[in-house]
């Protein structure tokens, strides 16, 4: 199983340099360990106020009672609260590892959340889903869409795109566009990120 967990860490007050530089350093030498076991797979770092220390990392688990083992042995949960969401298998996800990386993209995650209008009959439902699917194979062939979840409540996509404005119009272009709602969280790379970025040619939207 994947988890999305958002890790938001606060220092206790009196805590000197020198002890946040080594928590820091124990933490990054830990994630390393994570990374090679397979158990953390990706790690952001969203839009931060001024002073606020977090992140969100993509994790590997059989389960909520692993994953938890696993938060609890990185140093920095002393100092932290985790917020997890499961992640569940979307039938659009291109799959981990098989979507190639656009060269000067960046990483969002996008929260979607769909509304069928009243009246809509199944037959023309049925035809938009399936003109979804193919936009979304689309998009991944592109190197714009690297994975699709379901959460509760709707799923969630992490996208690539050269910036928001590109996004918001790669997200347009999806057959279903008139039925979402949608949050766009744009994430820099944090310095203990296992990915690796395959630099290729930017492709047509």
């Amino acid at each position: 199983m994947e988890f999305l967990v958002t890790m938001t860490t606060k220092v206790p007050t009196g805590t000197t340099p020198a002890e946040v530089a080594d928590m820091r350093a124990r933490e990054a030498l830990h994630t390393r360990a994570l990374a090679g076991t397979g158990r953390i797979l990706r790690l952001w770092r969203p839009p931060l106020a001024p002073g606020e220390w977090r992140s969100i990392g993509l994790f590997a688990a059989t389960g909520a009672e692993e994953l938890e083992a696993t938060l609890i042995a990185m140093p920095l949960r002393v100092w932290r609260s985790d917020e997890v969401t499961p992640l569940g298998a979307f039938p659009n996800d291109p799959g981990p590892g098989r979507v190639p990386v656009s060269a000067g993209a960046r990483d969002f995650l996008v929260h979607f959340k769909i509304r069928i209008p009243r009246g809509t009959s199944q037959e023309d439902a049925e035809e938009r889903f399936a003109l979804e699917a193919q936009r979304a194979r689309e998009l991944a062939a592109g190197g714009w869409l690297l994975r699709l979840w379901t959460v509760p409540g709707g799923s969630l996509g992490h996208w690539r795109a050269r910036n928001a404005y590109h996004l918001r119009g790669l997200l347009s272009t999806l057959p279903l566009a008139d039925w979402l709602t949608t949050e766009i969280v744009p994430l820099t790379r944090h310095p203990s990120d296992p990915g690796i970025e395959v630099a290729t040619d930017d492709r047509a939207a």
